[in-house]
């Protein structure tokens, strides 16, 4: 009775939170709030929730590896739910979405590669990670290359789950905004708040559990939401057929040089990146290491891949009923951006109750992803940051405490990045971005290269920066500071990042071999 006493007040505090929001859009804006979804939605997210407290409580955290990997014992099944959920978040299916409506099939490249990225990392990392039993994904880094270097590793690592969760918090938000008739910026607020006091409470157990029920919502809300929102645009033979006219070339995933012209190599420096920049990721070395054995975190890698392709179907169709949809004859202002698409295609294409559902599926993707995103930095941030720098001597109990304030600061740091950048696609390619260029070089040579050192982890590192930032970056207003060619319109179309990627890891080799004798490797252990 105890336990279930415990589990439910934390979410009576929630339930407050939420009403007293309620109250606060009440009384201090004049938006055509829709309440009968706002308070659907505060019931969802009052069972879930109660749901994530009550599977934390029945799991005890004796030692680290209950506090990080949920005691290193989750069953294939749940694994898969939880790594499938984990991708398909709020800012997969608004993405796909937008990129969709806005760009074509052939700039769709985020769900593929990041399929692909899963498969890549079941194949090539899992079972070595797993066998080795390390904590987290810098484990190895910081016994090949030194704490120090695997601190200063953590930037990339970090700088990647913020854009993650602020793609995430930007796509509920808009989400909100549009379907319960709530301001953007008061909706991002309020989406964070309720994901990181969530994610503060429950342990990866907990997350786990919670993304069970969560991505089986999403696959089911989006369902009940197509067949709505098809009939509005005569079906699917219709508008596939205007989307071809309207998008040309760029109707079909495969790429070519007559549709993308001067693009072209700048498309493979993008898939690319989302191919081997979507594996140097907690999120996703969480999961794995969280698997009862090797050959489950394997499986769990390969087959979380292919249900990662299946969701994205459904955005898919949703942005191409978004972009041929005749928003002027149906008297309605058409998707102020393209982060507004499947938002805009819920909330007017649909009537009210199955926009209320649509939400719904969107709210438990983002829920799966936000928590998950948030509590991997954290993870990171206290076991091999905190803990070696500064607190070496640091109990289990202590390290969960830790642990949820890092939690807290991430998630308010990525609310903040959500509120200044509007586009979910911009934020989640940004997020793979970095660690692509800048971690991933250091995990293979980790893993992989028994001569690597400490030394030429830091001098690829550099090299990796160097090139990376001297391409520029127009989301973070980073302008062009290398004589890269094919630039036009000042945007590099140089694969700059795959130049930037090879060339630090092809210095770390090197120059590992270089010092050998004064900076001899260190061998990885296992942990246990």
């Amino acid at each position: 009775m105890k336990k279930s006493t415990n589990s439910f007040q934390p979410t009576l505090i929630l339930l407050a939170i939420l009403i007293a929001c309620g109250g606060y859009l009440y009384f201090q804006t004049d938006a055509n709030v829709f309440w009968s979804g706002y308070i659907a939605m505060m019931v969802f997210y009052g069972a879930v929730f109660y749901l994530g407290t009550w599977a934390a409580q029945k799991r005890s955290y004796d030692n680290s590896s209950d506090v990080l990997l949920a005691g290193r014992s989750m069953p294939l099944g749940i694994a898969i739910f939880t790594m499938s959920a984990t991708w398909v978040g709020g800012g997969y299916i608004n993405g796909t979405a937008e990129y969709t409506a806005t760009s074509g099939l052939m700039w769709v490249q985020a769900p593929w590669g990041y399929a692909l990225s899963l498969v890549v990392g079941g194949l090539c990392f899992a079972r070595k990670m797993r066998r080795y039993e390390f904590r987290t994904m810098l484990d190895p880094l910081s016994q090949r290359f030194g704490k120090r270097m695997a601190a200063l590793l953590f930037i990339p690592a970090l700088t990647g789950e913020l854009f993650w969760t602020a793609a995430i918090l930007t796509a509920l938000g808009t989400t909100f905004g549009t379907v319960l008739g709530i301001d953007t910026p008061s909706a991002i607020i309020l989406s964070a708040v309720i994901a990181i006091a969530y994610t503060a409470i429950g342990g990866l157990w907990a997350v786990a559990m919670t993304d069970i029920i969560q991505l089986s919502l999403l696959l089911l809300g989006l369902g009940i939401v197509i067949p709505f929102a098809l009939q509005s645009v005569g079906g699917w033979e219709s508008a596939w057929n205007v989307y071809e006219i309207k998008k040309g070339l760029t109707a079909s995933f495969i790429p070519s040089k007559e549709a993308l012209g001067s693009y072209y190599y700048n498309w493979w420096d993008y898939a690319l990146l989302l191919i081997f920049g979507g594996v140097a990721w907690q999120v996703y070395f969480q999961r794995v290491l969280a698997s009862k054995d090797e050959n489950t975190a394997v499986r769990l890698s390969i087959i979380a891949g292919v249900v990662c392709i299946i969701a994205a179907i459904p955005a898919i169709i949703i942005g191409i009923i978004g972009d041929v949809a005749d928003w002027s004859a149906m008297g309605l202002l058409p998707p102020p951006d393209g982060a507004s698409t499947l938002p805009w295609v819920v909330r007017y294409l649909t009537n009210p109750w199955v926009a209320t559902i649509g939400l719904g599926a969107i709210a438990a993707a983002v829920m799966s992803s936000v928590d998950s995103s948030i509590l991997s930095a954290s993870s990171m941030a206290t076991w091999n940051v905190y803990r070696p720098l500064f607190r070496p001597d640091l109990s289990p109990q202590n390290l969960s405490k830790v642990i949820k304030r890092c939690i807290w600061i991430i998630g308010i740091a990525a609310t903040i990045l959500a509120l200044q950048i509007q586009s979910v696609y911009e934020l989640w390619f940004l997020c793979s971005d970095f660690v692509y260029c800048l971690l991933f070089p250091a995990l293979v040579c980790a893993l992989f290269d028994k001569k690597a050192n400490s030394i030429g982890a830091f001098t690829g590192f550099m090299v990796s920066v160097i090139l990376r930032f001297g391409g520029g970056d127009a989301t973070l207003g980073i302008p062009i500071l290398l004589p890269y060619p094919m630039i036009e319109d000042g945007v590099c179309l140089f694969p700059f990042r795959t130049f930037a990627m090879v060339w630090g890891l092809l210095t770390i080799i090197v120059v590992s071999r270089l010092t050998q004798g004064k900076y001899p490797s260190k061998k990885l252990v296992k942990m246990g």
